[in-house]
């Protein structure tokens, strides 16, 4: 029996080497986890409380040192603020206030580990909570950034969206940037967790349209290593409800055929949700009728269908019209056949009439003669003109009849008298150039008539 207490009585001594004196002593508070980007810093943020039955030792205690450990083993530290010229992290926190937080710089996926923090006073008071650690796991890429949850929008109300980028190095914070389908200016924060770690809050604010349905949000965070950046994000998309758009109505075929033939007039809109009613009207004569409630509307064409057309789409979120259409009036096809054997009727008796006055008004073949007899002898017919469209001479012969007069007597000397002033008179004789033998009597008899009256 003495033995077994001497037992527990050397492991109770080891345990206290250990860890101090027990978990009892010290009570710190710190994350369970923390994630850090390897090559950047990484900050745990820390805090510790001493028992009243020692808190007399700590706050007597001239040096106070902060001590980390990897594991329960305290050959395993990794840092200790005594160690002056430890370059791993700094202990940024007042130890005298009991902050103990602490900045690790430049770690490695080998720091990945659980680690206890110890309290010591150069032996006038070194504890270790041995009940209480964190986890640091050290990744080569940034955890993805945070983003709100997106439901349904509705379209026009304004909409805020949240971006969280945790920063495991506040002094080298990420940046945060949006992928947005409109315009926005983000406001970006630095700001403490519940458990007191850091992260990078951007929020942006928009008024959403139905041409942002299904488009894509992103948020970035770009995070700062060396020289160069490592980045993370995350992508949602956008589910905007909104009333029917762009709501059009079409006929097909655009020029429907007579009476009988098909003809379909469809709806086509753009909304979400999907359109739940589609319904067609008829404007005629001033007076609108609706005429059918589905989204295509087939009809086959009948005399009284004509007119103005439209439809109507709807859903939960609203309603649109659409432009107007025009379906022709039709006409009855026994009217068309009467109507068309008119205009032929007419037609036809146009041609015919045309084709009789050009066959009355035809100019015979032959000689066209012309005589400008004096004023007091009367007018003579002039010869028919060639049908012929050739160049024509106009030839002038000069007539005097004083030569062929009788010798002078009394009766004589007076019509010489009464035609004094008439010594001459002109006739015009209008050949045709090329005349022919059968025109030729006709030519001497106009010049014996000639000589015949130039003899009188």
């Amino acid at each position: 029996m003495a033995c077994q207490e001497n037992m527990f009585f050397i492991g109770l001594c080891i345990s206290s080497v250990n860890f101090g004196l027990s978990s009892n002593d010290l009570f710190t508070t710190m994350p369970e986890t923390m994630n850090a980007v390897s090559d950047t810093c990484v900050q745990l943020p820390c805090a510790f409380q001493i028992p009243d039955g020692h808190n007399i030792s700590f706050s007597s205690a001239r040096n106070v040192y902060g001590i980390w450990l990897k594991g329960k083993t305290d050959s395993n530290i990794l840092f200790n603020s005594s160690n002056t010229g430890n370059s791993l992290g700094k202990i940024t926190g007042n130890l005298s206030e009991k902050n103990c937080t602490t900045v690790f710089f430049n770690v490695t996926t080998s720091y990945t580990n659980k680690y206890y923090f110890r309290i010591d006073t150069n032996g006038q008071y070194r504890a270790t909570d041995i009940e209480k650690s964190v986890t640091i796991t050290v990744i080569d890429s940034p955890e993805q950034p945070n983003m709100t949850v997106l439901g349904d929008i509705k379209e026009g109300t304004p909409l805020s969206l949240n971006c969280f980028a945790v920063a495991p190095c506040p002094g080298h914070p990420p940046k945060l940037k949006w992928t947005l389908p409109t315009k926005s200016t983000p406001v970006n924060k630095l700001q403490e967790n519940p458990d007191r770690t850091k992260s990078v809050l951007s929020t942006v604010t928009f008024i959403p349209s139905y041409l942002h349905n299904e488009k894509n949000i992103t948020c970035t965070a770009v995070y700062p290593v060396g020289m160069s950046n490592k980045t993370a994000e995350h992508t949602r998309t956008l589910h905007v409800l909104f009333s029917p758009k762009n709501t059009s109505a079409s006929i097909s075929p655009a020029v429907p055929g007579s009476v009988g033939s098909c003809v379909n007039l469809t709806c086509s809109s753009t909304a979400n949700p999907p359109v739940t009613n589609y319904t067609w009207f008829r404007i005629s004569g001033g007076k609108t009728t609706q005429v059918a409630s589905r989204r295509t509307y087939t009809l086959n064409v009948t005399v009284g269908d004509g007119g103005q057309y439209y439809c109507e789409a709807r859903n939960d979120q609203g309603v649109e019209k659409s432009q107007e259409v025009k379906l022709p009036g039709q006409r009855n096809p026994e009217v068309w056949w009467i109507v068309g054997g008119t205009l032929v009727l007419v037609l036809l008796l146009i041609v015919i009439v045309f084709f009789g006055w050009r066959r009355k008004s035809k100019i015979p073949n032959g000689l066209e003669r012309t005589v400008n007899p004096p004023e007091t002898a009367p007018a003579r017919e002039k010869p028919a003109e060639p049908v012929e469209n050739l160049p024509e001479e106009i030839h002038y012969g000069e007539i005097d009849f004083s030569r062929q007069r009788p010798k002078k007597t009394q009766a004589a000397a007076q019509d010489r008298e009464r035609d004094l002033g008439k010594e001459s008179e002109y006739s015009e004789v209008k050949v045709t150039r090329g005349r022919s033998q059968d025109q030729e009597p006709l030519v001497n008899e106009l010049y014996a008539q000639v000589n015949k009256t130039g003899a009188l």
